[in-house]
Parts: C-alpha cells; sequence; structure tokens
C-alpha cells in the first residue's frame, strides 16, 4: 500500500465506520485527469448502490475538506465483489486454502505474479502453492492481492 493509500485509509475509515460498513481498502490508480480512487466497503447484510452511494456522499465531504490529493481523480465506491482484493494480513488469514492472485513489489526467484492456493498466513508471511511449488512471500512485499473468483 502507498503512503497516500494509506493516508486515505486512515483519514476515510472513521467516516465509512461511523455509516456502519467496513472500510475493506482503498486503491488509487494513477492516470493523470482520469485518475481514480476506489474505495471497497463491506457489511454483513451486503453491499447495494443505495450503500455506496451514501458512503460516497460521506468520503466526498472528507475528501472535499481534507483535500489530500492534489490531482483531478474519479472517486468509486462499491463491494469488494467475487475477486476480492486483499490488502492485509488478516485479510490473507480469512482465505487460507482459497485460490488468491499476487503481484509483488519486488520479485522473488525473479518473478513477480504468483497464482495459486493460499496454504497458510502469519507473522507477516503467506504461503501460496503455484504448480506444485511453496512460495513464501512477505504481505509488506505485496503490491496488489485478489481471491480468485471460482464458481461451483
Amino acid at each position: 500500500m502507498s503512503q497516500l493509500e494509506q493516508k486515505l485509509t486512515e483519514m476515510l475509515a472513521p467516516a465509512v465506520e461511523a455509516l456502519d460498513f467496513e472500510l475493506v481498502g482503498i486503491e488509487f490508480v494513477r492516470a493523470g485527469k482520469h485518475s481514480t480512487l476506489r474505495v471497497y466497503i463491506d457489511h454483513p447484510d451486503g453491499i447495494g448502490v443505495e450503500h455506496c452511494a451514501a458512503v460516497s456522499h460521506q468520503v466526498s465531504a472528507v475528501l472535499d475538506v481534507e483535500d489530500p490529493i492534489s490531482t483531478e481523480y474519479n472517486l468509486e465506491v462499491s463491494s469488494p465483489g467475487a475477486d476480492r482484493p486483499l490488502f492485509n494480513e488478516a485479510h490473507y488469514l480469512s482465505v487460507v486454502g482459497e485460490t488468491v492472485s499476487v503481484k509483488l513489489t519486488m520479485p522473488l526467484d525473479d518473478r513477480r505474479n504468483f497464482k495459486g492456493k493460499l496454504l497458510s498466513c502469519s507473522a507477516g508471511m503467506i504461503t501460496v502453492e503455484v504448480d506444485g511449488q511453496e512460495y513464501e512471500l512477505t504481505v509488506t512485499n505485496i503490491n496488489k492481492g485478489n481471491l480468485v473468483a471460482t464458481f461451483d
């Protein structure tokens, strides 16, 4: 997670939680005038369009006052969806046994992308089995991680 994303998470979490939602994570995708700030929210009863609109309104108010992003951007608020993004160790711990896709910041064994079964998660490390080989990855070295949706 970038420093900006960390700052935004700390800034926006209270506003999201005040509406009784969980702030799952934040992504800021830089693309000049077409940059996007994605805010992922969740709730045990699920997320609907009206929930996203309420959170968007609340988050926009905080962003207007604090003004932490100096460039133009679009704000998107959504549920994590079937390919749930994984932002921290607790997220990985909750999906042990499932298939994950992980992109590292710094390569390990000359590769950055790993897709396989998440075998374990503890002490800041995850173990992923890819094509019969186990890889231990540091959570802080993960640039982007997602649960891989499976439909039975």
